[in-house]
């Protein structure tokens, strides 16, 4: 699933490629992609593109007055081209949902792709006068990298749920999903199953200190590349999320998973609950 860094990659990769020029076209091949009818999309044609940005794991693309903002849920992506093919899409074949072109510069015509890969459906495009129309952006808790340290211990003080549960929480805080929490809970050398509100202010410090740093991180290693190579560029940087059963770079104890209905997260019994694992059921608590 695209996280900040992906998605502020994205919007750096759309500003230095998009900004300036003027939408000509939008085929959508997925009706079921669109979460707004009025405006539509083709609102959009014959305006400039003037801003990109991110709110949360919400991509932005400002386009006159109106803005395009996408969702690009567990499974979606935006694959940018040099040279977009002039036929549309066909609607329900393949993953493409929804296709942007931009004005031809030097013949060619530029745009992007919005897909969505797998069986079920979520990538979300809304077509807005204000991204805060936007039910999920409404929702939105303050962006995790623009938080203090004691705004983020405001924030977590008094709460009882587990800490990777407030982490993913964007109503709590904005931006960090199922893979940077792993990340995160990592490198602050934090149980993923320590109860929010009772950290004690050195663990509110290594916390903070690890979501600035290993965000940060990502976010240099992803700005820059092509859109297309973000998703590889996400993986080659991860310590122990989607590294079930290698060694943890920093002790290299065996890295162990709890896996849940729909997801699954991945943690190094030495590095953050005292060598015990975690039991792999959704309710579990430490073994003793």
């Amino acid at each position: 699933m695209p996280e900040l860094p992906e998605v502020e990659a994205l919007a750096h990769h759309l500003r230095e490629h998009a900004v300036g020029r003027t939408v000509t076209r939008i085929d959508v091949a997925s009706l079921t992609v669109l979460k707004t009818v009025e405006p539509g999309p083709s609102a959009l044609h014959g305006h400039e593109v003037t801003a990109a940005s991110r709110r949360g794991k919400f991509l932005i693309l400002q386009v006159g007055e109106l803005a395009l903002v996408t969702h690009l849920a567990r499974a979606g992506w935006l694959r940018w081209s040099d040279a977009l093919p002039a036929p549309p899409p066909r609607p329900g074949k393949g993953p493409i949902a929804l296709r942007l072109h931009l004005q031809e510069v030097g013949g060619t015509r530029a745009g992007f792709d919005l897909t969505e890969a797998g069986t079920q459906k979520r990538l979300a495009v809304y077509v807005v006068t204000d991204p805060g129309q936007v039910p999920g952006i409404a929702r939105l808790g303050p962006d995790v990298m623009a938080l203090s340290r004691d705004e983020l211990a405001g924030l977590l003080a008094g709460r009882t749920e587990r800490l990777k549960t407030a982490l993913t929480d964007q109503a709590l805080l904005a931006g960090v999903g199922n893979a940077y929490s792993d990340e995160v809970l990592h490198a602050a050398r934090l149980s993923p199953y320590a109860t929010t509100g009772r950290l004690p202010d050195e663990a509110v410090d290594r916390l903070y200190d690890a979501l600035q740093r290993v965000l940060r991180d990502a976010v240099d290693r992803s700005v820059g590349q092509s859109a297309a190579r973000l998703k590889g560029e996400k993986r080659s940087g991860l310590a122990v999320h989607a590294r079930t059963g290698l060694p943890c770079p920093a002790c290299s104890d065996t890295v162990r998973e709890v896996a849940f209905a729909d997801r699954s997260m991945q943690y190094c019994p030495t590095c953050q609950t005292g060598g015990k694992p975690l039991a792999d059921r959704r309710l579990s608590r430490l073994l003793r």
